[in-house]
């Protein structure tokens, strides 16, 4: 497993594959790795001759009073972990390597519509800070896959819609969500729970679970069911900041006369930000 930091060698490296016919996974990751990831990386096995893995905390999505600093950087531990499940490329640039120029003279790639409510409304920039590192680290790994997970499913929209529209001739590759066994989903964020405290965060998963049990019931009282699931959440003492029904492949609020729907939530623990989504075919 190699371990690159620079562009030139990155280059180098995938240029040479190519030469040999090889063809190329990508999961682009801000690193403090977990088994979320780790099972993107699986999944990349399976579609590619080779895998890239980038380790990037990328300061053009976080916003004012957001964790930057305090993001957890396990680069060790990371690479030990991806080295057990032979990975053959690390990228691990810097934010000079990546933004030579500053934040604030970076061209930058807006997606509009799909990026726009549920985080998008909570975090301004957010996904303008997402789709221009990926834009970017698209156009430096060249990928023919690339994989993301599902737990984010509003970034995983924004990229689809973005690698449509800009022609990107790369698949993106959804993975489905790792949970803890109570159902919490997996997060680098999780780091920050105490064990009493994911156990209490395991409401988010029971809500979406009953929400999408009566969506699949036909019930159809869509503001209700969500000022129900917001009480459920808040009965434990977190703080929502979005709970929406919306169709899944538009993310747009959803109507009596849709099938395919997404239930997305954030909400607060303390000062630990979670979000999780189910998916439902009713």
């Amino acid at each position: 497993m190699q371990t690159i930091s620079e562009i030139k060698s990155l280059r180098s490296q995938i240029k040479a594959w190519r030469q040999q016919g090889l063809s190329i996974a990508f999961v682009p990751t801000m690193g403090n790795l977990h088994q979320g990831h780790f099972s993107l990386v699986e999944k990349a096995k399976t579609l590619a001759d080779k895998v890239v893995v980038s380790i990037f905390v990328n300061p053009m999505q976080f916003g004012q009073n957001e964790d930057l600093d305090k993001y957890p950087r396990t680069l060790v531990e990371d690479q030990k972990g991806l080295a057990e499940l032979d990975t053959d490329l690390i990228f691990t640039p810097t934010v000079d390597v990546i933004y030579p120029n500053g934040l604030n003279a970076q061209t930058s790639v807006d997606v509009p519509t799909v990026s726009q409510g549920f985080c998008g409304a909570s975090r301004p920039g957010h996904f303008v800070g997402v789709a221009t590192i990926v834009t970017k680290l698209f156009n430096l790994v060249q990928p023919d896959f690339a994989c993301f997970g599902e737990k984010d499913f509003q970034q995983l929209a924004v990229i689809r819609s973005m690698v449509k529209d800009l022609s990107i001739p790369v698949e993106i590759v959804g993975v489905a969500t790792k949970r803890e066994e109570n159902g919490l989903a997996m997060s680098s964020r999780n780091g920050y729970l105490s064990d009493e405290e994911k156990e209490t965060a395991s409401v988010i998963y029971q809500t979406l679970t009953n929400t999408a049990q009566a969506l699949e019931a036909g019930d159809r009282r869509f503001d209700t069911l969500e000022q129900q699931a917001k009480a459920a959440i808040e009965a434990k003492g977190l703080k929502i900041d979005y709970f929406g029904i919306a169709e899944r492949d538009t993310l747009r609020n959803a109507t009596s006369d849709d099938k395919h729907f997404v239930i997305l939530v954030a909400a607060y623990l303390g000062s630990v930000r979670l979000i999780d989504n189910i998916q439902v075919n009713a």
